[in-house]
């Protein structure tokens, strides 16, 4: 009875987000831990069989810092930015592309779905334009750093990604976009994920971290459900500081967009996307704008 009252509770939520799209941002320990990817991968799958349209957007800073550390070349930061040279990006190239989103494509397929890998310049998908000097504060100065062939997003085009939707493959792209003579470069995956939620008109928007979702900024407190009103408020008063304002703002770019609603989850817990997206309570932060 108890598995019973689960399914029956889930019930409305699928029927209410059948035929819906979703774009998934899988990030933090899932893109080195084996049994977390597996975990998240088996969700996605699920939530592809439901009904749900869903694209999966991937990170994978640490695994690039790893690979380029064994290979020899020492890693560059900048007050927590990469400095992205020339060997930078072929290494990250070769580790989001041709390493973490071939695992990706190869468990969904494991698990019984469709993937396909996708990068920036495969159908156009991401064009975006090198940042070039970027105003930053190292310790207490603001100085000017190049941060190399990093890049910032100007258009996402979606037709590819709504053709394989259509036919029933879940696409997973990589953020490496292209600018307009073809060369790649490094975008943020937070921020890919988001536009190309935007682009899509994507009814749901998650971002899969390491933290249980919007947190004050002592982490005493977790903000389960949040309008945008509050979620303003909380940044302008200094309660969410540091790295959680970014996920945010990323969230709130997507529900000032017309994205519905966005999620904040802690993606090394147990079948967090499910429990989120299917359950009464949930397991994150949900960020809405404001209807009941």
């Amino acid at each position: 009875m108890k598995r019973a009252d689960v399914l029956m509770e889930a019930l409305p939520y699928i029927q209410k987000f059948h035929g819906k799209t979703i774009v998934v941002k899988l990030g933090g320990h899932a893109m080195i831990d084996p049994d977390i990817l597996d975990t998240v991968i088996q969700d996605t799958v699920l939530l592809h069989y439901v009904g749900l349209r869903v694209v999966l957007v991937h990170g994978g800073g640490p695994e690039i810092t790893d690979k380029m550390k064994a290979m020899g070349k020492e890693p560059k930061f900048v007050a927590g930015l990469r400095i992205t040279d020339n060997d930078t990006l072929e290494i990250a190239q070769m580790v989001l592309v041709g390493k973490i989103r071939g695992k990706i494509v190869s468990l969904i397929a494991k698990f019984g779905g469709k993937g396909v890998g996708l990068a920036g310049q495969d159908g156009n998908l991401m064009f975006a334009k090198k940042t070039g000097l970027k105003r930053i504060f190292v310790g207490d100065k603001e100085e000017e750093v190049d941060l190399g062939y990093v890049g910032d997003i100007e258009e996402i085009n979606p037709e590819l990604l709504i053709g394989l939707l259509d036919r029933g493959y879940i696409p997973v792209v990589s953020p490496i976009a292209i600018d307009r003579k073809g060369n790649g470069l490094n975008v943020n995956a937070d921020t890919a994920a988001g536009d190309i939620a935007i682009a899509l008109n994507a009814y749901k928007f998650v971002n899969l971290s390491d933290i249980d979702g919007v947190m004050n900024a002592q982490r005493t407190r977790t903000y389960h459900r949040l309008t945008v009103d509050e979620a303003n408020r909380l940044i302008d008063e200094g309660v969410i500081v540091g790295g959680m304002i970014p996920k945010l703002e990323a969230c709130l770019k997507c529900l000032a967009n017309g994205v519905e609603h966005a999620h904040i989850l802690n993606g090394n817990k147990d079948h967090t996307l499910l429990l989120e997206l299917f359950t009464d309570e949930g397991i994150g932060t949900m960020i809405h704008k404001g209807e009941t």
